[in-house]
């Protein structure tokens, strides 16, 4: 299945995507994508729904974040080969983690701000995962059944904010609308192995990323596993696993950083494509 929430922001309303296109509106059925909906025995009913039976919903609506009510977003860093090289650094003996502010997030195609004192505000492409079930000390072998499904984030950063401004990487990575997230949940029976799909970036058309999950360090059962021997993860809660090479901060011989007026257009193999213009904060 394929799940989204849709209406002005703040006050969106859970829906699914059918086999032609068409988006349904399952307010009649779930009170929003969040929480219990998200378990594996909540989501196996709504795959049994006749979705033609469900009212449409105009296409011109708006998409909000396909997530509702998520507890802690947690970001993985320098999870691709080819990202730590273009960095200039080692890839990590372990995962680097570090939060993301669930205030940063925001619907696929809603405009990107870049915040006041802003001079090197990046782009990073990535799968995140959306968690259906609590997992503690979960084994790698486990990890994915306690997956319901996963979608894409744009994992905008302030690299000045993150790199030069010491401290945390969190702060850099958690400004109002620097987490677009969706279009959609993908259910990950529609999805398949998570390490095995393709994901890119363009900016003003140029493709600047062009990645595969399969160039991941640590793979998505592993950082389930991995996360939930430090701290239980919640339904709803969403972990994104890192960017491929192709980053602004990353381009030779000079760094390219966005500016307002751009836009971004973004995806992942299954999992739709996200559409930003980036503006100036007022």
């Amino acid at each position: 299945m394929k799940l989204l929430r849709v209406g002005p922001n703040g006050e969106e309303k859970p829906a699914l995507l059918d086999k032609n296109g068409v988006i349904r509106d399952l307010s009649g059925v779930i009170k929003d994508v969040a929480g219990d909906s998200l378990h594996p025995d909540s989501l196996a009913k709504l795959a049994q729904i006749d979705a033609s039976q469900l009212p449409e919903v105009p296409s011109s609506v708006r998409i909000g974040p396909c997530v509702g009510g998520v507890g802690k977003i947690i970001c993985i860093g320098l999870n691709y080969t080819d990202h730590a090289e273009e960095t200039g650094s080692r890839v990590p003996r372990e995962p680097i983690i570090f939060a993301k502010a669930t205030s940063a997030i925001c619907g696929p195609n809603d405009n990107v701000v870049i915040p006041r004192s802003s001079t090197k505000t990046d782009w990073e492409v990535e799968l995140a995962v959306v968690i259906g079930k609590t997992a503690k000390y979960v084994s790698e072998e486990d990890a994915l059944d306690y997956v319901a499904g996963y979608c894409v984030l744009n994992d905008v950063s302030e690299r000045a904010f993150q790199l030069e401004r010491k401290g945390q990487w969190s702060k850099g990575k958690s400004c109002d609308t620097f987490g677009p997230m969706g279009p959609w949940l993908v259910t990950k029976d529609e999805v398949g192995d998570p390490q095995q799909l393709d994901l890119w970036l363009e900016v003003d058309g140029h493709r600047y990323q062009n990645g595969t999950t399969n160039n991941m360090v640590y793979g998505v059962a592993f950082l389930v596993s991995y996360l939930s021997q430090f701290c239980s993860l919640q339904p709803g809660d969403v972990i994104s696993t890192g960017t491929p090479a192709g980053v602004g901060m990353g381009v030779k011989p000079e760094p390219v950083f966005l500016q307002p007026g751009q836009t971004m257009r973004l995806g992942v193999d299954k999992l739709g494509e996200q559409n930003q213009t980036v503006v100036a904060d007022s």
